[in-house]
């Protein structure tokens, strides 16, 4: 299986009046469920809309985002399926049940921290 980044937008559900809201959040906890009992979701979150913190490689830090970014991430949700096309059918439920247009992007895999994470399981 693959892990796919189903992201959308900071500002992205500006559009929905807030009246709607609570439909809206119903709607992605729908699919949220849905997604669990297919057994392919892993993690989603909304991310707080506030200045994001840099921190340099020599740990300096200081209040991001860079200059240059003209969008950052609003939520995202984390799907493990077999091809893109199953990546594509969730973030379409997903982009429906939001009001709002999902990017789709594969997750790199890193075997050596999965077998991190198998080891530390395993430990109990």
């Amino acid at each position: 299986m693959t892990q796919y980044l189903i992201s959308f937008n900071d500002g992205a559900m500006d559009h929905i009046p807030a009246e709607e809201m609570p439909d809206v959040g119903k709607a992605s906890h729908e699919v949220v469920q849905e997604a669990v009992n297919a057994g392919v979701w892993v993690f989603g979150a909304g991310l707080e809309r506030q200045r994001a913190s840099i921190v340099a490689t020599d740990g300096t830090v200081t209040d991001g985002p860079y200059p240059e970014t003209k969008e950052v991430i609003g939520g995202f949700s984390v799907v493990d399926v077999a091809t893109r096309e199953e990546a594509l059918a969730w973030a379409a439920k997903i982009a429906a049940a939001c009001r709002c247009l999902q990017e789709v992007r594969e997750l790199m895999p890193d075997p050596e921290t999965d077998a991190m994470l198998r080891q530390a399981d395993s430990r109990g």
